[in-house]
């Protein structure tokens, strides 16, 4: 029978036929959320260079383990010094840091017009008159870009771990730290969920992807410039501030202060995460020498307050900003 209305109801509010489960009404918008993605040679390029620090690290140890063997009588090969300087977990910790940049642009891809563009299409109003409601839509946005960012940081982490655990077992990978396989999936865990829920709160603000996505990198870069300068006091100091003649009370204070002002930004608040996670300063790349002192890891406690309330607060925000709206 012909609608009386001048605009047809393409809306589900007269389909009177069987319905299917609703528990996973938000896995149609996350599948359908990373399959978008998927189709971008770009997010395939930039997660190949994501893991570029554990495929050279695999190279040298490769090369070592093959040719620095060969020792003088009574003397330790160059072998066994350079295995004795690595900590694994630090490797990791490098290999996480060196991905930063990298994991920007793969959730740019992703999630920077995750909502925005739904804003600009007005597509909202679709959504959300059909039986899916804001939680489904929130939740299955956050989680078409939640998977596929811990994915890529997962899976050249765990490729190294088996790498490491299967030809440097009887060299003390075990032995150094027994519990690093569920601390790497854990370090994991909460880089995607920050760089998710990020994401997920400056696209809701935006109608168009790109603005969202340029905000949202402003962002990043403007904050991690300010941490490289504390990381350029922290070198010139030399992990303090030797030549300050305040008393050891001063010096301590703005120790603390440039440390903790070091993980002031996205990319910081992740290393620092990472550092409190895996309970490591860090050391030096490729396991080399060198005189600087690290920048001490923050409290586990007071980092994971961070990442999370900023997590709760871009979702919070994402949930205000979802609403349908009526196009006149």
């Amino acid at each position: 029978m012909p609608t009386s209305s001048p605009i047809a109801d393409l809306t589900y509010r007269t389909y009177d036929g069987p319905l299917a489960d609703t528990k996973y009404r938000w896995w149609v918008i996350a599948k359908y959320t990373m399959l978008t993605s998927l189709r971008k040679k770009s997010l395939w390029v930039a997660t190949a260079f994501s893991a570029w620090y554990y495929l050279a690290m695999i190279f040298v140890l490769y090369f070592i383990d093959q040719f620095g063997k060969n020792r003088a009588p009574g003397q330790p090969s160059f072998f066994e010094t350079y295995i004795s300087r690595i900590v694994w977990k630090d490797q990791f910790l490098i290999g996480f840091s060196y991905g930063q940049i990298m994991f920007l642009i793969i959730g740019l891809i992703i999630g920077a017009g995750a909502i925005a563009n739904d804003n600009r299409a007005n597509a909202l109003l679709v959504y959300l008159s059909k039986p899916c409601t804001k939680l489904d839509y929130l939740m299955g946005k956050w989680m078409g870009v939640f998977i596929p960012l811990l994915t890529v940081m997962l899976i050249p982490a765990l490729f190294f771990f088996a790498y490491g655990a299967l030809t440097f077992r009887d060299q003390g990978f075990f032995y150094q730290d027994r519990w690093v396989f569920f601390k790497l999936i854990l370090m994991c865990l909460l880089g995607a969920t920050l760089h998710s829920s990020l994401l997920i709160g400056f696209s809701s603000m935006f109608k168009q992807g790109r603005i969202a996505g340029a905000t949202y990198a402003g962002l990043y870069f403007l904050s991690n410039f300010f941490t490289q300068m504390m990381a350029i006091t922290w070198m010139m100091g030399q992990g303090g501030f030797r030549r300050h003649n305040g008393g050891a009370g001063v010096e301590h204070f703005q120790n603390t202060l440039v440390s903790n002002l070091y993980y002031a930004s996205v990319d910081g608040i992740n290393i620092g995460m990472a550092k409190a996670v895996l309970r490591t300063d860090g050391s030096p790349q490729f396991g080399s020498p060198s005189p600087i002192q690290m920048v001490p890891a923050p409290s586990l406690f007071g980092i994971l307050l961070i990442v999370f309330g900023l997590s709760a607060l871009s979702l919070f925000i994402a949930w205000t900003r979802i609403r349908a709206v009526e196009i006149v």
